[in-house]
């Protein structure tokens, strides 16, 4: 597949640091590929996209982003191929989620020959940098923030895109235990918790803290009414296997629309799993887990793929999960999907897009 071309500047670097990415010893987010791409909104109008190599970027401190929270952001993936076929999964799909965020957070809309063109073009450029086996992925990391250098509540007239990349493997070292969150909240009705914008992550940290200082890796959230129904958790959205039937909460303006969970579910759903989208209720989960009804509660995302839990908090009590299989539901899925995004499955969905 490809997109609508448009001519980008392009600096390349001067000497490369790819000799500094080990793919045995690969830590999330902490090594970013030689380049990446800009693109300013001024006047009205998008200014023509520049890759550069990777590097600093200087404002003031008067940056309306900092001070007014304008700042939204998408997370994809890249994988090569055994044949060093470089793909990008479902980058439509992140691309058509970006605009809604953008137009939730009163920001422009950015063209698609920016954001798969330029997504593209990094690749192209970049392409040594996507590590190859098991788990590993190159992580990509479309963003856009206000760039007005004013003081004063009020939608922003500048922007800037940009797109960074980072080598990734595992996100979580070990199965995570979460708590279920029933004081704080992540998002509300009528909030913008549908939307992949910076403050949604902001306000999650200290109640994260708090948990982690209990001994948890992360959160389930439940709704911000009543604290009865699950949501999602932090970084991804929530599955429950209760009864052998795949159940999880219904997207909606409270829960973010996930490019991986819609796609994990399609597969299910083909492989004959009786797949169930709506309200889950915590009363429900944790008497299946007390009882054994419910055999697996694991995160599905772009960062984490899937992610088993291996148990799950309540109210001062941790509920073990049994131990992950081969035979185990995520890991059929999780097995599927890794063998379509890199090649190894034919792809009858559509997903994966050839660089």
């Amino acid at each position: 597949m490809a997109t609508q071309t448009l001519s980008f500047n392009i600096t390349k670097t001067d000497k490369s640091r790819i000799d500094q990415l080990d793919p045995q010893k690969i830590i999330f987010g902490s090594l970013f590929t030689d380049h990446m791409l800009v693109a300013d909104y001024i006047n009205g109008e998008w200014q023509t996209p520049e890759i550069l190599p990777y590097g600093k970027m200087e404002f003031t401190p008067a940056l309306a982003s900092i001070h007014y929270g304008q700042s939204i952001f998408e997370g994809m993936k890249a994988f090569k191929s055994e044949e060093d076929e470089v793909f990008m999964f479902r980058p439509l799909e992140n691309f058509k989620r970006f605009n809604i965020s953008a137009e939730r957070m009163s920001m422009p809309a950015v063209p698609e020959e920016i954001f798969i063109g330029g997504l593209e073009e990094l690749l192209r450029l970049d392409a040594a940098w996507v590590p190859k086996g098991g788990d590993n992925s190159l992580y990509l990391r479309p963003f856009m923030f206000a760039t007005d250098e004013y003081l004063g509540v009020r939608t922003a007239l500048n922007y800037r895109f940009m797109i960074i990349m980072s080598p990734a493997g595992s996100y979580y070292s070990q199965a995570p235990k979460v708590k279920v969150e029933k004081e704080f909240i992540r998002a509300a009705p009528g909030g913008v918790g549908f939307a992949k914008c910076a403050g949604n992550y902001a306000a999650s940290l200290y109640p994260a803290k708090l948990a982690a200082d209990q001994g948890y890796t992360q959160l389930l959230w439940t709704d911000a009414l009543e604290h009865k129904y699950f949501e999602e958790s932090g970084t991804m959205n929530v599955v429950f296997i209760k009864d052998g039937k795949i159940v999880t909460p219904a997207v909606s303006s409270t829960i973010l629309k996930g490019t991986t969970r819609e796609a994990l579910l399609q597969i299910a759903k083909d492989k004959g799993y009786e797949v169930e989208e709506r309200k889950v209720s915590v009363e429900e989960i944790i008497d299946g887990l007390r009882d054994g009804s419910v055999t697996e509660v694991f995160g599905v995302g772009t960062a984490v793929v899937v992610s088993p839990f291996s148990a799950v908090g309540y109210e001062g009590e941790d509920l073990p999960l049994p131990e992950v299989t081969a035979a185990s539901v995520s890991q059929i899925l999780k097995t599927s999907l890794n063998n379509i995004r890199t090649g190894k499955e034919e792809d009858k969905y559509g997903w994966v897009w050839r660089v």
